[in-house]
């Protein structure tokens, strides 16, 4: 039995951060990161309209980008105090995820974070609180999605918590707020976004009901990221719908193995000054993982159908799928966004040497690609990798190496 599950609503357009106004309840509590939403003043009106709605209204800031463990156990604790019967994230996938992994926590006291991260295990949600998602970055998606994704520092490693119940309740995709990310943003989340689409189309759980939503996400992507890397603000706002509808194709459909490196690598060198920033990461493994999963043949026919969508030409199979890899490379150069780790700096942007030692890398290989092998998003990949092909694999990463295998 499969089942589709989105938001019971979903408000967007611009302006429409305005839905709080209408939500009922006795206490909000918003989480929010950095400081961009308070920079923009997105901060503040949220605040004015869940007054009005009549509602106090609690703040827990400053969530870090890919948020820790022990930030989630903090927030959860302030819910405790607080008691909350609304739960509103804003911001970029970082601050959403951690909210939702706190809801989890205060719905639940005594749930452990080994716990939240059993696939599909979790318990009924909503009995404390219900769930608002207001996305600023267009790439992530989690404002529709089944999915956070919540980092383990000790252990160097992000984990997908993955279930439906924590699929927002309502969502409101605002293009006001896209508008604000820097241009190093609109790029890595862009590519996020594209990672999606093609990753739910090719997926073992793809169905006619995600489909068309991933293969016009596509089409989407590749008409207006690129401009809106570039300042068009017209294609900004479109690019904030597309990432949604990729969101709900990926939240159904499931993802592939792209996202499971991505999980794994992101934190993996972080003793090193930095992370490989997941949207990045997705942008220089997919042409990757394209070669690797064209080897089967049903997964070749779906990147075959990709590459018609997105009119590249091509008279054989083979032709179509190199031609989709050639384009996705293309994108990732006009984006600034490098093709390997070894390329990888420290800002994510392509240089000579990278920030992570080839030496380092090959020390922590066979763990890293043990750890992905485990990843939630392996299950739904169409070509399962042995522990030797992942290795293989996670080489040509590094190194911007051809897949023969």
């Amino acid at each position: 039995m499969a089942r589709f599950t989105l938001p019971r609503d979903l408000y967007h357009g611009k302006g429409t951060l305005a839905a709080l106004k209408t939500f009922e309840g006795k206490r909000a509590i918003i989480c929010v990161g950095g400081g961009s939403m308070k920079k923009f003043g997105f901060l503040d009106r949220a605040v004015s309209y869940l007054k009005e709605a009549g509602m106090e209204v609690e703040l827990f800031e400053g969530i870090e980008p890919d948020p820790s463990v022990e930030t989630v156990m903090k927030g959860a604790e302030v819910m405790q105090k607080f008691q909350p019967d609304w739960i509103v994230a804003m911001g970029g996938g970082s601050p959403i995820d951690a909210a939702k992994a706190m809801w989890i926590k205060y719905e639940y006291p005594d749930v452990t974070f080994e716990d939240m991260c059993k696939v599909f295990g979790l318990p009924k949600l909503r009995k404390k609180a219900h769930f608002c998602a207001i996305s600023s970055t267009s790439g992530t998606a989690t404002e529709v999605t089944a999915f956070s994704i919540i980092t383990d520092y000790a252990k160097g490693i992000k984990y997908p918590i993955a279930d439906f119940e924590i699929t927002p309740d309502v969502a409101i995709v605002d293009p006001d707020l896209a508008e604000t990310m820097p241009k190093k943003l609109v790029a890595h989340t862009g590519m996020d976004a594209i990672t999606h689409a093609i990753e739910s189309y090719v997926s073992t759980a793809h169905s006619d009901f995600t489909d068309p939503l991933a293969v016009f996400a596509i089409r989407m992507v590749q008409s207006d990221l690129i401009d809106s890397y570039n300042g068009d603000m017209a294609k900004r706002d479109s690019m904030h719908n597309a990432q949604c509808l990729a969101g709900m194709a990926f939240s159904n459909a499931l993802l592939g193995i792209v996202h499971s490196m991505a999980h794994k690598t992101g934190a993996a060198f972080a003793d090193y000054g930095a992370h490989i920033i997941h949207g990045a990461a997705n942008a220089m493994y997919l042409p990757k993982v394209i070669a690797f999963n064209a080897k089967d043949e049903a997964a070749k026919k779906r990147y075959c159908e990709i590459a018609d969508y997105m009119n590249l030409g091509g008279k054989s199979d083979d032709e179509k799928v190199s031609l989709l890899i050639a384009h996705l490379r293309g994108m990732n150069d006009a984006l600034n966004i490098p093709h390997c780790i070894r390329h990888y700096g420290p800002d994510s942007y392509p240089v000579e040497d990278g920030f992570v030692p080839e030496k380092v890398f090959l020390e922590r290989l066979p763990e890293i690609a043990k750890n992905a092998i485990g990843d939630a998003c392996t299950g739904s990949n169409p070509r399962q990798p042995s522990q030797e092909e992942m290795e293989k694999l996670l080489k040509c990463c590094y190194y911007d190496s051809e897949v023969d295998f």
